[in-house]
């Protein structure tokens, strides 16, 4: 019998979408389903989720503090099955999943995402009368992490297993103890699983109560476990070490296909990297660069300390006087953007930016740029380095998290490697790391060597998207 897995989401694409963790929730569930596994997408229908196209299947009542729900049908754009969380006065309000259209946090945010959790529990129990029940319920970052903690304290039977996959740590849903009463959970339930230095924290719910717990890397899956690195979990992380997995994120090398993507101005692959360059010609003219033979750096990212936005900025005239173009594109830190909007306006032939989002300039980016900038100062797993070896585009990252495992270091003795790497979170470490890219850079033979290597490379979901079946298939024996 297949595994039937409720995958259970904040967000997914291309309904709702902050991040990669939107990307994992519509990527992954497909490749599972391509192995035959059955799984469907858990997700709040917010204000930007379209209509489902027929009336709910189910309806779950409403509980102490929390009120009724419906379940509707849908399905992603690439195919995969969905179910939608229908709950007006929690979700159908403009603004973001997290936030409201100022920046500020939902002042609900603990009911909306307990609401979540509490319907992913219910699918899961012999309460819901709907005729799909799921064997495992697979939940991610602290939005949904409370699903295992509903499913041990809610008093319904349920036989369903439970994963928890962290996507970043730095966010633990934390909110006052007297939250606990108000989403329908008994006092137990804060003393044996949710208590964090007096206050309640969602993700230590799930990371003590699931029955496996998943990050998005192996690298940071030891990092994680470390006082340094833990983020005040770990302690419990390493308590639970052996039902710790690091799993790599994949990407979708469809959406993501040099040779056939459709928002370049010229497709191109391995055997024609010529064509590369009209893209580098069309991204310095969209973006209001001069015409350069020297190189141009791109760097698609949220503008935040944590991605290392502050680094690249301090090097940015040491950038210009080697001779290289920067192109930004993201938002975050208010104070990032206007720093980014400031360098705009005085360098404007070094430096162009689009503060915000836009998914055809950051494919014209990874196609465009020679190298791509990911200095973090910890990065779960990351996504666009893999984006840009599929792209050609020669990646320089810090040695933290999932740059680590995905990302192979050029050696000066080989000329073997997909990318360049630095490991002090400093300005001066990130220069010296692009300087020698640059140094290689001016050698024709051997940035080819580098780019083909790092297109080379299978980042699909093929092999992830197995080692999460056999982690369902493990958890029932």
């Amino acid at each position: 019998m297949a595994e039937r897995v409720l995958f259970v989401t904040s967000e997914c694409a291309p309904w709702s979408k902050t991040g990669g963790l939107a990307d994992v929730s519509s990527s992954l569930p497909y490749a599972l389903r391509e192995l035959g596994l059955d799984v469907r997408v858990l997700v709040p229908a917010y204000s930007s989720t379209p209509p489902a196209p027929a009336a709910p299947i189910a309806v779950m009542p409403p509980s102490a503090g929390l009120p009724g729900a419906s379940l509707a049908e849908a399905t992603l754009p690439n195919g995969v099955p969905a179910l939608l969380l229908q709950s007006p006065s929690l979700y159908a309000r403009p603004g973001g999943p997290y936030q409201t259209e100022t920046g500020s946090d939902w002042p609900d945010n603990a009911k909306r995402f307990a609401q979540l959790a509490r319907a992913a529990a219910w699918l899961a129990s012999e309460e819901s009368d709907t005729p799909w029940r799921p064997t495992v319920v697979h939940a991610n970052d602290w939005q949904a992490s409370m699903a295992p903690v509903y499913l041990r304290h809610s008093g319904s039977k349920t036989a369903a297993r439970s994963v928890v996959t962290i996507h970043n740590l730095a966010f633990q849903g934390l909110f006052d103890a007297d939250v606990v009463a108000a989403i329908g959970l008994p006092p137990e339930a804060f003393a044996s699983s949710l208590e964090y230095y007096g206050r309640c924290s969602f993700l230590k719910g799930g990371l003590v109560t699931a029955d496996a717990i998943t990050t998005v890397s192996p690298t940071y899956a030891a990092e994680i476990q470390t006082e340094a690195e833990g983020m005040g979990m770990a302690g419990i992380l390493r308590s639970r070490a052996r039902n710790l997995h690091g799993i790599v994120n994949g990407i979708d090398t469809a959406a993501w296909d040099p040779s056939k993507d459709s928002f370049l101005a010229r497709t191109f692959d391995a055997d024609r990297l010529d064509a590369k360059r009209e893209n580098t010609a069309a991204l310095r003219e969209r973006m209001g660069l001069p015409a350069s033979d020297g190189p141009l750096l791109g760097m698609v990212s949220r503008l935040a300390k944590q991605k290392g936005t502050d680094l690249v900025l301090a090097i940015a005239p040491a950038l210009e006087s080697l001779g290289a173009q920067v192109v930004f594109l993201g938002a975050g830190d208010a104070d990032l953007e206007e720093a980014i909007r400031a360098l705009v306006a005085s360098r404007p032939s070094f430096a162009a930016a689009h503060v915000g989002f836009d998914e055809s300039l950051a494919h014209q980016i990874e196609a465009g740029a020679d190298l791509f900038l990911m200095p973090s100062r910890f990065e779960p797993c990351g996504m666009n380095q893999m984006y840009s070896q599929r792209y050609g585009t020669v990646p320089v990252v810090r040695s933290t998290g999932g740059l680590v495992d995905t990302v192979v270091p050029y050696d000066a003795a080989t000329g073997k490697g997909t990318g360049f790497a630095f490991r002090d979170p400093t300005p001066d470490a990130l220069l010296a790391c692009i300087t020698q890219a640059l140094e290689i850079f001016k050698s024709r033979d051997a940035w080819r060597t580098i780019q083909r290597a790092g297109m080379a490379r299978d980042f699909s979901w093929n092999a992830s998207a197995r080692r999460y079946a056999d982690l369902y298939s493990s958890l029932h024996e």
